[in-house]
């Protein structure tokens, strides 16, 4: 097999190997005397390009035998189309026999230089054919490529799948009162609900065929498609680099949508190439999908709002039922002292806790002062050499007014002040006692002089 290709042929043929190299990874040339055939398929099976030449586009076609096949990685051969073709005067591929290892590529440029690269192939490849009829398709449309990419501006760069949704065109003019009135094709963008959409902008796009479109076919019941944009946005450079436009085939949710240049009026008859894009569809129909959800919501929109309103009831019942005559069963204490606790609760919790603290302190300085002012009471009385055997003595004094403050304390109606949920309350009150041992200590009897 060899064959030659130069001027206007040589930059289609390196926009063919541009597009095919951004479908798939492997490039399948299959040789034969009436026409040059290279295919790809996609990892994911999900796409598949073909594009055939004819004889009489390169410049030297020959094959020996009845037919050739083999394939090449599309990164090596994008490689060898990395010098601009501008500057080369004509590119030959050639194959020494069916079971040679290697492809070579050679490059002759304009200033003499001669580039020559030897790609290993597979003799044996695996072949996908698919064959699909243009004319089963109910559904289709032409446009522009200019068109074409004025209207996918409109979505962001990340989008990964487009849904086109397609209806009757009617006889009747756009309605002005209607913002879609007339418009019987709507672009949509396609969002995965299984994954976090938050962030992600959803745009729908309504187009009136009788302006973007070139030609459009559809009868019947609306009928919608969901695609890759990657392999649309391929198909789409190439086309534009060809100046042809692109035409759109398709059926329903689930089929195929098949992609062609649009050579004139002839549909590609005077052509000496054509290209043809199949891509699978998503098999779930964003129509039946929109309509089914909008049933549900209406049908629970009623019941919905009651049961919001009774269980909203229920909960009020029941956190007037889960409060606990005992403080601490419901309250979530953190201790300073222990330095392994974990600190929980909310800001209003810990106000409260703080305000706790506060008010301990303030009943402690208060015990404390009157404490003091028993004992002065005392030493006072006992230098006058004087005691009231009915008066009370001044740890009796101390015990009631800490009971006083304690009544106080608990009389503010907040469960998480109770003294008894503070891990140190124990370790408090025994350090209180402590302190009241060390006040009522007999005092040594003031000096007194010789009378």
């Amino acid at each position: 097999m060899e064959f030659a290709v130069s001027g206007n042929a040589l930059k289609t043929f390196a926009r063919c190997l541009a597009c095919l190299s951004r479908i798939g990874n492997e490039l399948v040339i299959q040789a034969s005397s009436h026409q040059l055939a290279f295919h790809t398929l996609n990892s994911s099976r999900s796409a598949y390009q073909s594009i055939t030449f004819m004889p009489n586009f390169f410049d030297v076609y020959t094959v020996s035998g009845a037919q050739v096949q083999c394939s090449v990685l599309l990164k090596a051969v994008c490689a060898v189309l990395r010098t601009p073709t501008a500057s080369i005067d004509n590119l030959t591929v050639q194959l020494p026999n069916s079971d040679a290892p290697k492809v070579q590529w050679t490059l002759k440029c304009y200033n003499g230089m001669k580039k020559a690269y030897w790609i290993t192939c597979n003799v044996e490849p695996d072949i996908q054919h698919l064959s699909l009829d243009r004319r089963r398709f109910p559904s289709n449309f032409v446009v522009r490529p200019r068109d074409l990419n004025r209207l996918l501006s409109n979505f962001q760069s990340s989008l990964q799948e487009i849904t086109v949704i397609a209806t009757e065109p009617t006889s009747l003019p756009s309605d002005a009162a209607s913002e879609i009135g007339g418009k019987a094709v709507e672009l949509r963008s396609y969002i995965d609900p299984t994954k976090d959409n938050d962030s992600t902008l959803h745009t729908q796009l309504w187009i009136d065929p009788t302006e973007e479109f070139v030609q459009y076919t559809h009868s019947g019941d609306p009928v919608d498609v969901t695609f890759g944009v990657k392999e649309l946005k391929a198909f789409l450079s190439f086309c534009e680099g060809c100046e042809v436009d692109i035409h759109l085939f398709f059926d329903k949710a689930g089929e195929p949508i098949l992609m062609a240049p649009k050579f004139g009026l002839d549909d590609g008859s005077g052509s000496n190439f054509d290209a043809t894009l199949v891509l699978a569809t998503m098999l779930v129909s964003q129509l039946q999908l929109a309509n089914s959800s909008e049933h549900q919501q209406a049908a629970a929109s009623i019941p919905g709002q009651n049961g919001n309103r009774t269980e909203s009831q229920g909960q009020k019942e029941r956190r007037r039922m889960n409060v606990s005559e005992h403080p601490s069963d419901h309250t979530r204490v953190w201790s300073e002292l222990s330095g392994s606790a974990v600190r929980s609760g909310s800001g209003a919790e810990e106000r409260q806790v703080n305000g706790q603290r506060n008010m301990n302190g303030s009943a402690q300085r208060v015990i404390q002062k009157t404490s003091t002012m028993h004992i002065s009471k005392n030493t006072s009385a006992r230098e006058n050499g004087s005691e009231a055997p009915t008066s009370r003595h001044p740890m009796e004094h101390i015990h009631l007014e800490q009971a006083q403050v304690r009544s106080q304390i608990d009389g503010q109606g907040f469960s998480q002040r109770h003294p008894s949920n503070w891990v140190d309350a124990n370790e408090g009150d025994d350090d209180d006692e402590g302190d009241d041992r060390e006040l009522y200590v007999q005092s040594t009897p003031p000096y007194c002089g010789e009378q």
